[in-house]
Parts: C-alpha cells; sequence; structure tokens
C-alpha cells in the first residue's frame, strides 16, 4: 500500500493536536511519600547493583573499549534533567572519537559504532554507569528518558507541552521504552510525538507501584533479549 506523504502529514498533526491538550494540563506535585519511596528504591536497588556488577563487570568493558579503539573508556554528555537543569549523563564510550557526538544522533548503520559498542548498545550494557547517576540523584531508576541537548531542543519544537517531563527526574528505564518506543534511531516525527505521550502518561500517573511494574517489564525484556535500544 503506497502511502502520500500528504497523508503523514495530516497523520502527524492529528497526533500532534492530540498531544497539545494531554500535555498541557498541570498534573500537579507527587506526595512527598511516593518522592521518599521512589529515591530508597533508587539508592537500595543502584547500590546492590553497583556493588554486584561493576566491581567486576566494568574492568572487563572498560578492557575491551581500550582494546577496540582509541579513546576514553567513558562518554560524558550534557542532558537535560528535573526542573530543566543540565546534568552530566555517564555511559560507557561506544563510538570511535569524534566532534559530532554531541550534536549528531545514531543513524541506522552508523559508521561512528566500534564493534565493541554495537554489542554494548543492543545489550545495554552501555547505561551501566548511569547508576551512577542514579546515586548522584540526577537520574532516577524509572522516569522519562534523557535526551542529548540538541535532540532534546528539537523535540521540544515538535511536540506540544514536551516540557512536561522535566518535572520529574529522566530515568535509565521508562514506560515509553517498555511500550517500544526507543531512542535512536528516530523512524518519524510520530514516533517521537508518541513516545512523548507515553512519558506525559507517565509524570501524570507516577506512582510507586507504576515503577515496580516499569522495573519488571523492563528486566523481562532484557533477559529474553527485547528490550529495545534506547537513547
Amino acid at each position: 500500500m503506497t502511502v502520500k506523504s500528504g497523508d503523514i502529514s495530516i497523520r502527524v498533526q492529528e497526533i500532534r493536536d492530540s498531544s497539545r491538550t494531554f500535555l498541557s494540563i498541570d498534573p500537579g506535585r507527587p506526595e512527598p511519600s511516593y518522592i521518599f519511596f521512589k529515591r530508597t528504591l533508587d539508592l537500595v536497588l543502584s547500590f546492590l547493583a553497583a556493588g554486584i556488577i561493576l566491581p567486576w563487570l566494568l574492568p572487563l568493558l572498560a578492557l575491551l573499549i581500550k582494546l577496540d579503539s582509541r579513546g576514553p573508556v567513558f562518554f560524558l554528555q550534557k542532558r537535560m534533567g528535573k526542573g530543566g537543569r543540565v546534568f552530566t549523563c555517564y555511559k560507557l564510550r561506544t563510538m570511535f572519537v569524534n566532534r559530532h557526538a554531541d550534536e549528531h544522533p545514531v543513524v541506522e548503520n552508523d559508521k561512528r559504532i566500534t564493534r565493541i559498542g554495537l554489542f554494548l548498545r543492543r545489550s545495554h550494557l552501555d547505561e551501566i554507569p548511569q547508576l551512577l547517576n542514579v546515586l548522584s540523584g540526577s537520574m532516577s531508576l524509572v522516569g522519562p528518558r534523557p535526551y542529548m541537548l540538541t535532540d532534546d531542543n528539537n523535540f521540544s519544537a515538535l511536540v506540544p507541552g514536551y516540557r512536561l517531563r522535566n518535572l520529574v527526574k529522566p530515568g535509565i528505564t521508562g514506560l515509553a521504552q517498555v511500550k517500544g518506543y526507543h531512542g535512536h534511531p528516530v523512524p518519524g516525527p510520530a514516533t517521537i510525538i508518541r513516545r512523548s505521550q507515553w512519558d506525559g502518561f507517565y509524570v501524570r500517573n507516577a506512582s510507586f507501584l507504576l515503577d515496580l511494574q516499569i522495573l519488571h517489564q523492563t528486566t523481562r525484556l532484557f533477559l529474553t533479549q527485547k528490550m529495545p535500544v534506547c537513547k
């Protein structure tokens, strides 16, 4: 079936219109008890994961990264956090060192990605250092995924009410990700808008039970190797 470009534009506009109402209404402040239990969960699980996984896995991955290509083990990138505050997001380096890493998003068959980098992205092991972001308080285990600043600015211009996501901390995983709406490569504006709608749904309905459900779903998808690559 052939889809005309005009039809695609109409569909995108319809989705934008539905987002304008949904994402523009103030959802109110979360309950203090929820914030307390969410932070407690973040600290407990991150300490356990960091203590069990990082001591042996991080040196191994660091060695593989160094053997595969020149450059640092870690990739530090500025991203948008809660309240619109910019923070440094920690990742394992998955690309050859290049000057466009903070400006040009990943595309299909991106030549900048190293061999070990492709494995790290597909397995999500490149995101392990973000446990340090969680421990420091700049991120949570669950929340809207943070994007590099150029993407964040582009998405905010496309999606009405996009900044609703800044009412909560960004997360290592989120509702949009377990629903199949991941980061890069981005198929098109409709996907960006749908992903933002799921992020908005999370912000409006954030609860301790929902966080547990998302973590459970993320673990299940990760163990079955069905978790989409989220960048």
